[in-house]
């Protein structure tokens, strides 16, 4: 499955939909999202994962930059994350930086 992202910002939430991998090659498009969502001065990134079916590194490291980007006064969730992407974050002990919601 190729990688897609979107987001759509209503009052203080950004909600960003991923589906496919998020890797090296799929990580700057994820990246250019984070900066929209910055931009609109949102206090809640509500990262929708359902139908992420992949996490490498790289996009550990782009939870990181959202992290960085948006600041500890911002709330970032990552809902419905597959057992592997869950694991993958978990064992990075990024769970400790972003809240994992489980649907």
């Amino acid at each position: 499955m190729p990688f897609s992202v979107s987001v759509t910002t209503s009052a203080d939430i950004a909600t960003i939909e991923l589906s496919g991998e998020l890797d090296a090659s799929s990580a700057p498009a994820f990246h250019d999202t984070i900066e929209k969502a910055a931009a609109a001065g949102v206090s809640h990134v509500a990262i929708r994962a359902h139908d992420l079916t992949y996490m490498a590194s790289a996009g550990l490291r782009s939870l990181v930059f959202a992290r960085q980007k948006m600041g500890d006064d911002v709330r970032i969730t990552v809902t419905g994350a597959s057992a592997p992407v869950a694991r993958t974050i978990r064992q990075a002990g990024f769970d400790r930086s972003v809240t994992l919601i489980d649907e």
